[in-house]
């Protein structure tokens, strides 16, 4: 049901490419095959079989060996021991942020592994084994949530490692991950209130936030409709009351006449919200079993038009 294609998807490759920096990206080849991997990232990664990621395999292959027919790119299809056609923003280490081409496995491998050891000296030790599809799928979550107004939508089932993974990505990220509570007393105006939370920080504090929401969190399905609008634009309506705007608006009036603009209520509030798509991401890691998430999906289209989904395949 989501396959869709649409030109939202188009610009988002072209929102990948520019990603890249003429430092890193300096010859035709690299751009070449940056190309093939934002548009795998975007398409490829919505494909919910092997059987499908074949077919689309094929057809990229064959629509580089057309278009960039002087750069090869056999290696990253072959059926053994294929090169890894990645892009991520660890290439190097985890404090600069520079969207690169990964040079090997090992190399990635230990920088993950890095990254995993410093988050387990500050944090709840996550016992995690980074295999080749784990660690691509980090390089995806990042690539997605380090773009203004990036939201993933992670799909596979329950135990494949989506909530651990994310947490790691935010790390290297440098996001701060928050998640619900839900207890049985957990209501719309307990989410609208931890929303607030994130708002603070994400818009007045200017700190990177994860929102990390599963399935099972969402006792009312009312919750989707704030998370909808979330997706969407950013601006949930009836999330603070006009004394709150007023202090938000107040609060960001600085900020928003050095960026340029004149410090109206309304061109403040906008700023505001830009403030929150720059710095406020959803991960959703929702369970393909079932009749939930296509059901969520058609009532509430930002689930899937508003996110990039990365579906989980079966770990090999």
């Amino acid at each position: 049901f989501h396959y869709e294609f649409n030109i939202r998807h188009l610009a988002t490759v072209f929102q990948g490419l520019l990603m890249g920096r003429p430092e890193q990206i300096n010859t035709g080849e690299k751009l070449a095959h940056m190309w093939l991997h934002e548009s795998e990232r975007v398409y490829g990664d919505r494909l919910v079989s092997p059987e499908d990621l074949k077919k689309y395999n094929d057809l990229a292959q064959g629509q580089a060996r057309k278009i960039f027919s002087q750069f090869p790119v056999d290696k990253f299809y072959a059926k053994e021991n294929a090169d890894p056609l990645v892009f991520c923003h660890f290439c190097e280490d985890i404090e600069e942020h520079t969207y690169d081409q990964v040079q090997g496995v090992d190399k990635m491998l230990a920088v993950l592994e890095n990254a995993l050891e410093q988050y387990n000296e500050s944090n709840a030790v996550m016992d995690l084994v980074l295999f080749e599809d784990a660690m691509k799928h980090i390089a995806r979550i990042s690539r997605i949530v380090l773009n203004e107004g990036g939201h993933a939508l992670l799909v596979g089932v329950g135990g494949s490692g989506k909530q651990s993974l994310s947490r790691l990505a935010a790390f290297i990220c440098h996001y701060v991950v928050i998640q619900i509570v839900i207890s049985s007393t957990y209501s719309i105006s307990d989410l609208k209130e931890d929303l607030k939370v994130m708002y603070t920080k994400a818009g007045l504090k200017e700190e990177g936030v994860m929102f990390l929401l599963t399935d099972s969190q969402i006792t009312n399905e009312r919750f989707l409709i704030y998370i909808n609008d979330l997706l969407a634009s950013g601006n949930i309506p009836d999330l603070f009351a006009v004394d709150e705007v007023d202090g938000i608006c107040g609060a960001v009036g600085n900020r928003c006449k050095a960026s340029g603009m004149e410090p109206t209520r309304g061109n403040c509030w906008d700023f505001y919200i830009g403030e929150i798509r720059k710095n406020l991401h959803v991960v959703l890691c929702f369970s393909p079993v079932g009749d939930d998430f296509r059901n969520r999906s058609r009532k509430f289209p930002a689930l899937v038009n508003s996110t990039v989904i990365d579906w989980f395949q079966p770990w090999p």
